[in-house]
């Protein structure tokens, strides 16, 4: 029971992930008749599974707001604005309820209710009702249910007895989808049912009982002739006045005597169809097992459970890596052709799990619609949020790391960047401020950017305060690039005063912090009056990467392989020459480099044929001066010892074939050294 709750509750976070969508959309789309719709179904049924599992709070708190939507659905009261967003309020209470089942939230509860109470009020009239038939219809409903119906928690009887609160209703029951006793699944609906209706209500309403299951039934609803539907139902229905007589007609006819039972009936009750009729039919029951198969090519799995085998995974490329190593060290011909083989099967398990491990970006940036929309409310502007790129993929983790930088980078773009509606249109800008976020691959990285069409970043505010905190001295000279990069200086703030939004100088020290943990770099761009924007160069994945292994000294290094360019050769004559200025030309441009032996202070002599590795990250590059270039490496990352954390020139290390340890080099932060050192040697020309 404790398994298929997790699963229930796993399922309740992503439907009310689908309401939440839903509403939102209704904002910018209220008259949707299908936006309304998927939104009631997915309250309706929150509320049946949460009642299911006893979850009986959130039940009961899901059912007014079931109830208020469904008279948004009839047309009664209008989608307003107010009214969609008390029931984005609810529905945050819903999750709490879903997360904390025994928590006491009646107080808060009770507030959101009388919240939705007053916007229904104020939206009843709003909406024209919908005008009823005149007069009574009869309708001939045929439906069927697939046979997990009963596993995924359907219950026809219930569906029964909706069709008779419609009207005056006679159910015939059909059995010829039930197979021989020997290929019974008990578990399994073999059972459809044909009604007769009359009712005063029109075709919509008969398709909104069966609104939840809809999409796996099959249905017939046409209207008919009271009088030349009766003769058909009598044979059919002739055994309920006698079910005695025939004892294995009586679990046929059960569901029938049962819909005139309450709605609350079990889903047991149904169980009938594990008697066999005399004359079975074998192919339907076969088309049941081919939708059941074709549920199952979609499994769920925990993520903890995908990263114990990434885990695995690593281990096993350390331990072929190792394997070539010894026989390509050897003269057996036998275990070197086993090696590569292994080592083409690791690499594709490699690949498989890889691609495993990748989620689409939009599963990100859906989460900020709702952020967007509380920031418009709780701001007074008019924010419109687009996104463009949401297909881009990027590892899992990656993604559950960026959420939080993300929503402080909105967040400042929303409070600090966006204007006020009246400062726009002096401006002569559109009242409404946007943010755009997009993504995009860009080798093994991920570039995600966030840009307003707000006033920019205030130049001489942010120098004003860094020097009065003394970060730069009164009037000295500092490049644009560094001095919008003291935002994210911690306990930096230019906000005139503090607000639930901002102010305190905390957040942006905190994304700066966070995207380097995520060996990725972040850059930004700001022109006034016209706004501002953040870009983050995160890599694909934080598992394994390809690299390539360099010696330095006597010392083995990594190089992720995506960030390098090209590799040139340095002769000792040309390394004498290049003292004190550090440049390379590289096709009529000049590219600074680093001596990594004396960065490391290996205390070697320098080789005789040095090599050069150009690395890049974006638009700037540097030179790497290595002894030697060994090879590309399916490098697995370790993350560095609490030691060792905070060296910020490697950002984590690797077991190499022999069980040596590799470090690997952190390329944003070395290019950002190169440039630093670049800018030095231009000023003291």
């Amino acid at each position: 029971m404790n398994e298929a709750i997790a699963i229930f509750q796993v399922e309740a976070r992503e439907n009310l992930e689908l309401i939440e969508q839903g509403l939102l959309d209704l904002l910018d789309r209220p008259e949707d008749r299908d936006l309304v719709d998927a939104v009631f179904r997915g309250l309706h049924t929150l509320k049946g599974s949460g009642a299911m599992f006893g979850f009986d709070a959130l039940a009961g708190f899901t059912h007014h707001c079931e109830t208020a939507f469904d008279r948004v659905r009839k047309g009664e009261v209008a989608a307003t604005t107010d009214l969609v967003s008390a029931v984005l309020a609810a529905r945050d209470h819903m999750r709490q309820l879903l997360e904390d089942p025994s928590g006491d939230h009646g107080a808060a509860g009770d507030a959101l209710l009388a919240d939705l109470e007053r916007a229904v009020r104020e939206a009843d009239g709003a909406a024209a009702p919908e005008t009823p038939k005149a007069g009574a219809t009869t309708w001939r409903v045929k439906f069927e249910l697939p046979a997990d119906a009963f596993r995924n928690g359907a219950n026809p009887l219930a569906l029964l007895n909706e069709l008779r609160d419609l009207g005056e209703a006679h159910v015939v029951v059909d059995t010829s989808r039930v197979p021989p006793l020997s290929r019974m699944e008990p578990t399994d609906l073999h059972l459809g049912w044909t009604v007769t209706l009359t009712t005063e209500h029109g075709r919509s309403a008969i398709e909104d009982v069966f609104i939840f299951v809809m999409d796996e039934m099959t249905l017939s609803i046409e209207a008919v002739d009271a009088e030349a539907a009766a003769p058909q139902e009598a044979p059919q229905a002739a055994p309920q006045a006698a079910p005695q007589a025939a004892p294995q007609a009586a679990p046929q006819d059960a569901p029938v005597q049962a819909a005139a039972e309450p709605a609350q009936a079990p889903v047991s009750a149904a169980k009938p169809a594990a008697v066999a009729p005399a004359a079975p039919a074998a192919e339907p029951a076969e088309a049941g097992g081919a939708k059941a198969a074709k549920a199952a090519e979609s499994v769920r799995v925990p993520a903890d459970r995908l990263d114990e085998l990434m885990d695995r995974v690593g281990e096993l490329v350390i331990a072929q890596s190792r394997l070539s190593q010894i026989s390509n060290g050897g003269t057996d011909v036998a275990l070197r052709a086993v090696s590569e083989e292994i080592e083409r099967l690791s690499g594709e398990l490699r690949d498989t799990m890889m691609v495993l491990r990748m989620v689409p970006v939009s599963t990100l940036f859906g989460r900020f619609r709702r952020l967007v929309h509380d920031l418009a409310r709780e701001t007074g502007k008019a924010i419109e949020l687009s996104t463009d790129g949401e297909t881009t993929e990027i590892d899992k983790t990656v993604i559950e790391r960026l959420a939080d930088p993300l929503v402080h980078l909105i967040r400042n773009a929303a409070d600090h960047g966006l204007e006020t509606a009246e400062d726009r249109a002096a401006a002569g800008k559109p009242a409404t401020g946007r943010i755009r976020l997009s993504a995009h691959q860009s080798g093994g990285e991920v570039v995600i950017t966030i840009r307003d069409d707000g006033r920019g970043i205030d130049r001489d505010r942010v120098r004003a305060k860094a020097e009065s905190q003394g970060l730069i001295e009164p009037g000295a000279a500092i490049s644009d690039h560094d001095l919008l990069q003291m935002i994210f200086h911690p306990g930096f703030s230019t906000a005139a005063a503090v607000t639930n939004l901002s102010g305190r100088g905390v957040g942006m020290d905190v994304v700066k912090r966070t995207i380097e943990g995520l060996r990725g770099s972040i850059d930004i761009a700001s022109r006034p009056g016209e706004g501002s924007e953040v870009s983050l160069r995160i890599p694909l994945t934080l598992a394994i990467i390809d690299g390539l292994l360099v010696r330095v000294g006597h010392g083995r290094y990594v190089i992720p392989l995506d960030a390098v360019e090209e590799c040139l050769e340095l002769s000792l004559d040309e390394d004498l020459r290049s003292r004190g200025r550090s440049f390379i030309s590289l096709r009529n441009s000049l590219v600074p480099f680093l001596r990594l032996r004396e960065m490391f202070d290996t205390g070697t002599p320098p080789e005789l044929h040095q090599k050069v590795v150009v690395v890049s990250t974006g638009a700037e590059r540097i030179g790497l001066v290595v002894d030697q270039i060994i090879g590309d490496h399916q490098t697995v990352i370790k993350s560095m010892s609490k030691l060792h954390s905070g060296l910020p020139t490697f950002s984590g290390a690797t077991i190499l074939g022999d069980g040596g340890v590799a470090l690997i080099l952190d390329v944003g932060h070395l290019v950002a050294k190169g440039q630093q050192q670049e800018a030095q040697m231009r000023e003291a020309v």
